[in-house]
């Protein structure tokens, strides 16, 4: 699965112990920009700010940098619930039956469980801030950033088996 040892700037513990010595000490955390964990996978860029060895497992914090057209399939997640906050180009979010553009800076809740997705739908690149809870997101897309940067086209088979053992399922309906 994922190594067993979590790393941050000036700290490595195995990360049982980073969550316990969080739990019983929480800190605060600062990630500067050239700190946070660079991801590829699926097309975009994903920028990992902090996820659980930093909270303790409360939270993941990443940008998604999606291109013109780009985005998920629909799909829902049974462990987290996820915030949206765009901060640059164009997005459309497919909620409850309908596509619907958001305006820069608005903030979107979506609970786990329900069926979602979005799209670039401008011409620039998509700067996307998201939040989840609980943490584990960063471990997802890292495991899937693995598969996408072996070489040839990625095992899409592998990756929605990756996607159901983090509780993410995609709907084709």
């Amino acid at each position: 699965m994922s190594d067993p040892t979590i790393t941050w700037p000036g700290h490595t513990s195995p990360a049982a112990l980073a969550v316990e010595e969080f739990a019983s000490s929480p800190q605060t955390v600062l990630i500067l920009p050239h700190e946070a964990k660079k991801l590829m996978a699926f097309g975009d860029e994903i920028v990992v700010h902090m996820g659980g060895a930093e909270t303790g497992g409360k939270y993941t914090a990443f940008t998604c940098v999606t291109p013109p057209g780009g985005g998920p399939p629909p799909h829902y997640h049974n462990n987290e619930d996820e915030w949206f906050v765009p901060l640059e180009g164009r997005v459309e979010f497919f909620l409850d039956g309908e596509w619907r553009e958001l305006p820069l800076n608005s903030l979107l809740f979506i609970p786990r469980g329900t069926v979602h997705t979005f799209r670039n739908c401008g011409d620039t690149p998509l700067r996307v801030l998201t939040h989840t809870a609980p943490a584990g997101f960063e471990i997802f897309f890292e495991r899937c950033a693995a598969e996408f940067a072996k070489p040839g086209p990625p095992d899409m088979k592998r990756i929605v088996e990756i996607s159901a053992e983090h509780g993410i399922h995609f709907v084709t309906e």
